[in-house]
């Protein structure tokens, strides 16, 4: 049986509304690179996401790649777990999208890079929407700040009418590393 994560192809990137949000620890903070002068960018899959089926499929995947890259098995919960967040919001709020995941350069670092992309109504206020308990549906509005405790970094772009774009990654584990 073929892998979920073998049977998927990288589509074209959609460009990312206008307005931009970075959460996460300071990312002018300099890091030590075991990779210096890698190139890392190789497209690994994406997930069309159109039924709420589709978060479990999604979730399945990441696991999975989480798990050939190497991520201990908390990372991996982490990964899935945020995944699972972000395309919940896609199913929830903008009802189609697609989950985008790649191994590629951060900050000098190769990284799981996930992309959540809807053509949704957006977040009218991306700063609250990144505050514990903040939602504009029924949920409990754990969602997006959950997703940026739970990886190194996360990135939220988005225009009222206009569509999300959610970029987060983790940075790939390597021998040695903590």
């Amino acid at each position: 049986m073929r892998s979920i994560a073998s049977t998927r192809a990288v589509g074209p990137r959609r460009r990312p509304p206008s307005r931009r949000t970075v959460a996460g620890a300071d990312s002018d903070q300099e890091k030590s690179s075991p990779w210096s002068g890698a190139i890392v960018s190789k497209g690994i899959f994406f997930v069309a996401v159109k039924q709420s089926v589709d978060i479990t499929i999604a979730r399945l995947a990441v696991l999975e790649l989480a798990t050939t890259l190497g991520f201990p098995l908390t990372d991996r919960t982490m990964i899935a777990t945020a995944v699972s967040e972000v395309a919940r919001n896609i199913d929830n709020f903008a009802g189609h999208g697609e989950i985008h995941v790649a191994v590629e350069d951060r900050e000098g670092r190769p990284a799981l890079v996930i992309q959540a992309v809807d053509d949704g109504p957006g977040i009218p206020d991306i700063q609250r929407a990144l505050e514990d308990g903040y939602s504009t549906g029924r949920g409990l509005g754990l969602g997006l700040p959950g997703a940026r405790r739970l990886m190194d970094r996360l990135v939220i772009e988005s225009n009222p009418g206009a569509g999300t774009f959610v970029e987060m990654w983790k940075w790939i584990p390597y021998e040695g590393s903590d």
